[in-house]
C-alpha cells in the first residue's frame, strides 16, 4: 500500500522516524504534535484516508476530535482526553463518522512519544474499524496480540513494554541496564518475531495485548 507522508512543519530526527513508521502501515494511522495549540494532526497515512473518506488537506491541522459526531460516546472522549493528559496509552472503541457521515465503530489507540530528556514529543494515533457483526472483535484482536506477544522472549517483552509507553532506546538501555546497541538489536528481532516493520504497529500490538 502507497503511503502519503504529508507534514505541515519540518521534523526533527525522530519525527522523521515516526513518519517512515506509519507511511506504509495498513493500519490507519496518523501523528500529532502536543507542543502546538491543541495537538493537530502534522502527518497522515493513506490508509487513515482510506478508512475516513478525508483528503489529505483537510486532516492536517486539525485534532483528532474532528471524527466524532451526533452519537459520539462523551465518556469515551474524555477517557482518551485524559490519557493525553496522562501520557499514557490508551485504546477505546468509539463510534467515529466517516466523511460521508457513515458512522463506525473506531479502535482508536493514542500513545505517547518522548523526547530523549523525557519531555513528550509527539502522539501516535491509530484506528482500525470494528465489524459490527463479529462476535467479540475487542477479545479477538486481543487474544491475538496476546499470542503473538508470547512469542517473545521475556526481555523482548520488557522492551516492547517501554517501546509502547513511548520511550527511546537510549531511556530504555538506561532503565533496563542494557547498552543502546542491544536495546536496538533486540527491538529489529521484535519487529521481526510480530510481522512488521514498523514501531507504529508494534506499539497497538503491545497495547492490545495488555503490556
Amino acid at each position: 500500500m502507497q503511503g502519503v507522508p504529508v507534514i505541515d512543519c519540518d521534523l526533527d530526527e525522530d519525527g522523521n522516524v515516526l513518519l517512515a513508521s506509519i507511511v506504509n502501515s495498513p493500519i490507519a494511522s496518523v501523528i500529532s504534535n502536543p507542543r502546538l495549540a491543541d495537538n493537530p494532526i502534522i502527518a497522515v497515512n493513506r490508509a487513515f484516508c482510506d478508512l475516513t473518506g478525508y483528503g489529505v488537506d483537510e486532516i492536517v491541522g486539525r485534532n483528532c476530535r474532528f471524527l466524532a459526531g451526533p452519537a459520539t460516546e462523551p465518556w469515551l472522549t474524555q477517557r482518551i482526553r485524559q490519557g493525553t493528559r496522562d501520557r499514557k496509552p490508551t485504546l477505546v472503541e468509539i463510534l467515529n463518522y466517516k466523511r460521508s457521515g457513515q458512522p463506525f465503530r473506531n479502535a482508536v489507540l493514542v500513545a505517547p512519544v518522548f523526547f530523549a530528556n523525557g519531555d513528550l514529543e509527539y502522539f501516535i494515533g491509530t484506528q482500525v474499524e470494528l465489524d459490527e457483526d463479529a462476535v467479540g472483535p475487542s477479545s479477538n484482536r486481543h487474544h491475538h496480540a496476546v499470542e503473538v506477544v508470547r512469542t517473545l522472549s521475556t526481555r523482548q517483552r520488557e522492551i516492547l513494554q517501554q517501546i509502547s509507553r513511548g520511550y527511546r532506546s537510549k531511556q530504555i538501555s538506561f532503565s533496563l541496564g542494557l547498552s543502546e546497541k542491544t536495546v536496538k538489536m533486540h527491538r529489529a528481532l521484535i519487529l521481526e518475531k510480530i510481522g512488521t516493520h514498523n514501531v507504529a504497529d508494534a506499539i497497538r500490538l503491545a497495547v492490545e495485548a495488555g503490556l
